[in-house]
């Protein structure tokens, strides 16, 4: 402790450890000398230690204990008798120190400890507005207890009308059925080996796909199979994910109900494949491109296999599919262009093509010319609004995400985005930026959400709803992509390494959940000792707040590359103008390596963690969470809110902590810190929302209005999948996938598993 605390001196941090650590060592030769005053130089240094700790952090529970815990638990072994017997008073044989100097101030500490444990610093309390706004607009007509596209409708609200469940009866939920996939993961799979589907529910029928990309139809009343279609995608360990976060359906309006193909099911595979399929018997649509597939590595300069392929549902718009791709992140910088493609939704012939790198060429790319290799990609979820003639686009960077030498004009301006298209011919009508010159990996990774927005006057503005990694929420006119929520810019840190710059400044929104700043302060541990360690860390990282640049030495990136949000999105109820998310909050580094110091090539992939090593750039990057030596984050807790918004003014009603340590630790404590989550939310008419999502294995409900949980239920594996909601026989039904998620090391499994209320 003393060598420690000396260091981080050294390095300008709190002298409060090395205090400690001559407190330690005067105590401990005291006790060898066998004097009483050792228990009072002890209790001295606990009460000046918990009014450090109070000074520091206030009455957080979960800050104190590790500041407190081995403080207390020494103290107590010093209190006990067989201690104080030796610690000899005079000379009465066998006479023991007096216990007060030193169990008083335990006493204090421990009370205050306990006290602390009733206060939630961090709990903001409130309730979101009741009134609902007559007729909403809800997306594209479907019957109320369907749900046709990823987020239901093609505005991705993932709001449901349904109100059969409500804050008075949801604790009475059942498992209705389950049902398992067969797809589980195998021991050859990459380490992202993810399920994260939310279902389709059209008729009587659910839709789905797997993380092998299995295309699945199943009984919605029952869970019993109808069909299912295997791709053969196979594996390949280049793949940087092997997941599928849904499959799109479409019904042919020229057709007769009962021809063949005349509804279809859209299954995008990991071997970058599109394939069409009969959505009543899983047969190949062989009318579709070759043979019922479409090759989406085509028009690729270079095309190697497992660096590109599509992992969310395209979105299907009129006569036309709309498709992106993800691209591996910082494995290479000959990778396959980020194009977004629109295809005749029949015939799989090319009508537009997108291209961030070369934005103004849309008609369908000749014969013999490529794309732009390496430009930024959208490998999230589209919406669209056929009544505007838009389809929203979020937007990624660059491979590499930390290096913006050589950038192109095109990829600036393009890059961590949201991007509208015209369904058309596929050009731009507006693009918003929401990180400029992203040296972060901070691309755009949520579905853009949709809904009329009704001002206090009585105006009606479409509204596109825009979550980013680093926490701000875009409210824009959708029309034009002009904020109706205020947008600032702020100054930003600079220094980048040579031959790169920063952006001056950095556009920042009035409805933002973005951190304070990291401060020494906020380093946790569960001990005096590995917080020690993660407060000498930080030290020794550059960090000057959010958009600190990468760096030789490393960098702290707050919030992480994990993002505040991320692919789940979040939820808007259209009809009370208000939104439900999950914000979550994991400080990742990065650490800039030059190429001619690169260790030699072995098994290792890009990812969130570890050496990404960007082939043929000047530097890789070392990169992953901020964790202290016992591998915990060395932020301190929570790490994980649900929060709820009001959209017409833009204010958080309240923001709770999420989830428990259940699944993190050895043992399955059920301590609420607030625990790290990717998913998405459910809102529904009746009042309740749905989310999993949280490392801890959990289905939840929660009052809309105030954010308490009401209900939950153990999973089999890891809810890392948005659930959805439908009726069937006249019930209605809560369902979500549990399959776990190779990134967050939840448990993996293949469950699909609906809830009711009882008969």
């Amino acid at each position: 402790m003393l060598a420690g605390g000396v260091f981080l001196v050294t390095l300008g941090g709190s002298p409060a450890y090395a205090l400690l650590g001559v407190g330690f060592l005067g105590t401990a030769f005291l006790v060898h000398r066998r004097r009483p005053l050792a228990l009072g130089l002890y209790g001295l240094m606990t009460l000046a230690a918990l009014g450090w700790a109070i000074w520091e952090v206030g009455l957080d529970w979960w800050q104190l204990a590790p500041r407190g815990g081995v403080i207390i638990v020494v103290g107590l072994w010093l209190v006990t008798p067989w201690v104080r017997r030796r610690l000899n008073a005079g000379p009465v044989p066998g006479r023991r120190a007096p216990a007060w100097p030193i169990a008083i101030p335990l006493v204090v500490a421990i009370l205050t400890a306990v006290y602390s444990m009733t206060i939630d610093p961090h709990d903001v309390a409130g309730t979101l507005p009741e009134a609902k706004v007559a007729d909403a607009n809800l997306g594209n007509a479907i019957p109320d207890g369907e749900w046709h596209q990823y987020g239901r409708t093609q505005y991705g609200q993932r709001f449901s009308p349904l109100d059969q469940i409500t804050p008075a009866n949801v604790n009475s939920l059942k498992v209705a059925w389950q049902y398992q996939t067969g797809d589980v993961k195998l021991p050859d799979d990459v380490t992202e080996t993810t399920y994260q589907v939310t279902p389709l529910k059209i008729g009587d029928t659910l839709y789905l796909c797997t993380p092998h990309n299995w295309a699945i139809a199943i009984d919605a009343a029952t869970g019993r199979e109808k069909w299912k279609f295997d791709p053969n995608a196979g594996l390949n360990p280049d793949r940087q994910h092997q997941t599928c976060r849904g499959v799109t359906y479409w019904s042919d309006p020229d057709l007769s109900a009962d021809a063949p193909c005349a509804t279809r099911v859209y299954l995008p595979t990991s071997d970058a494949r599109l394939i069409a399929l009969d959505a009543r018997n899983g047969a190949v649509c062989e009318s579709f491109a070759d043979r019922g597939a479409l090759n989406l590595g085509q028009g690729m300069r270079y095309d190697p296999a497992g660096f590109y392929y599509s992992t969310s549902p395209p979105v299907a718009v009129g006569d036309r599919i709309i498709v992106g791709g993800a691209v591996n992140d910082n494995y290479s910088l000959k990778a396959q262009s980020g194009v977004i493609r629109a295809f005749d939704i029949r015939t799989g012939a090319l009508l537009w093509n997108w291209d961030s790198g070369n934005p103004d060429q849309t008609a369908p790319l000749p014969p013999g010319q490529t794309y732009t290799t390496n430009s930024p990609n959208s490998w999230s979820v589209f919406s669209a609004d056929p009544d505007l003639g838009l389809v929203y686009i979020p937007l990624g960077n660059q491979v590499p995400d930390q290096i913006g030498i050589g950038r192109s004009e095109a990829v600036e301006r393009f890059s961590s985005s949201i991007v509208a298209l015209d369904i058309a011919t596929g050009q731009v009508r507006w693009v918003r930026q929401t990180v400029h010159h992203d040296l972060w990996d901070m691309d755009v990774p949520a579905q853009p959400v949709l809904f009329d927005m009704r001002k206090a006057d009585g105006t009606v503005i479409p509204a596109l709803v825009g979550p980013t990694k680093q926490g701000d929420i875009y409210v824009l006119d959708r029309r034009n992509g002009e904020p109706i929520l205020p947008i600032h810019e702020e100054p930003a840190p600079g220094g980048a390494i040579p031959g790169d710059f920063t952006a001056p400044t950095q556009p920042v929104s009035s409805l933002t959940f973005s951190p304070p700043p990291l401060t020494e302060k906020n380093m946790w541990g569960m001990t005096l000792f590995d917080q020690l360690a993660c407060r000498i860390a930080f030290h020794q990282y550059r960090y000057e707040g959010r958009y600190t640049p990468p760096s030789l030495e490393g960098t702290i990136v707050y919030p992480g590359n994990f993002g505040t949000f991320n692919w789940g999105s979040v939820a808007v109820d259209p009809e009370r103008q208000i939104m439900f998310g999950m914000p979550t909050y994991l400080a990742f580094t990065s650490q800039l390596v030059p190429a001619a110091e690169m260790p030699p090539k072995g098994d290792e992939k890009a990812s969130e963690q570890g050496l990404n090593r960007n082939e043929g750039a000047d530097y890789g990057v070392y990169m992953g969470p901020f964790l202290s030596p016992l591998g915990i984050p060395c932020q301190a807790p929570p790490w994980g809110y649900v929060a709820g918004v009001d959209l017409v003014t833009g204010k958080t009603a309240w923001q709770h902590k999420n989830g428990t340590v259940t699944d993190m630790t050895p043992l399955p404590l059920p301590f609420k810190l607030g625990v790290p989550g990717i998913g998405g939310p459910l809102l529904t008419r009746g009042g309740v929302a749905f989310l999993g999502a949280a490392v801890d294995d959990f289905l939840r409900a929660y009052d809309v209005t105030t954010g308490r949980v009401l209900w939950e239920a153990r999973l089999p594996a890891g809810g890392q999948a948005t659930p959805m909601t439908y009726t069937e026989g006249g019930k209605q039904y809560v369902l979500i996938v549990a399959g776990g998620h190779g990134s967050v090391g939840t448990k993996p499994g293949d469950y699909v598993i609906a809830y009711k209320l009882p008969d």
